[in-house]
């Protein structure tokens, strides 16, 4: 990992940079997942997004969404499972949309944040605060952060199998790791 040292971290107080605005985004979004049959991760870096500057760190807003069908976990039956139960057909994409983000006091070259905003999955939109930490650079803002998350809250079922043999725990941990550049 590179570090991401902001010259405004410097010459300005916190929350008083300016953030620019960046169209491109990548990186990967995942989820980590329980099972009767051990433990998965479905991950993907089909991402697209957008940064939306702001006069300080706590008015940026913004979004980033990927595909639900490019989500993988390295198993085929279990991937199509999750398409259905996902309903990618009907709710094709993942959303995040940033409203709001508090930050702390700089810890090195990072700030811990907490972002607030709305997750859409499976045509279902819940409000979530995500802790993370942001690293500032010359044309880029990384977010790296983890929230627990129900699955049930999204009206996602299909979580049992055979009878209920095969079952999968309805809280995931969600990953996000994004970088908006230029």
């Amino acid at each position: 990992m590179r570090p991401f040292l902001a010259l405004t971290l410097l010459t300005a107080p916190l929350g008083a940079q300016v953030i620019p605005s960046l169209p491109n985004v990548s990186g990967e979004l995942a989820f980590d997942a329980s099972a009767t049959l051990g433990d998965f991760t479905g991950r993907t870096t089909m991402l697209s997004g957008r940064l939306v500057g702001a006069t300080s760190l706590g008015g940026v807003s913004g979004w980033v969404e990927a595909p639900a069908r490019s989500i993988i976990t390295g198993n085929g039956k279990r991937d199509r499972d999750m398409y259905k139960s996902l309903g990618v057909e009907e709710h094709p994409t993942l959303r995040f949309e940033l409203d709001a983000v508090a930050a702390g006091g700089t810890d090195g070259d990072s700030i811990p944040v907490t972002l607030r905003g709305r997750f859409t999955v499976h045509g279902v939109t819940k409000t979530h605060a995500v802790p993370g930490w942001i690293w500032l650079g010359s044309g880029t803002v990384r977010f790296r952060g983890r929230l627990p998350m129900n699955v049930e809250d999204y009206d996602i079922g299909g979580l049992s199998k055979m009878l209920g043999l095969l079952k999968m725990g309805e809280m995931i941990v969600v990953r996000i790791d994004v970088t908006f550049s230029r």
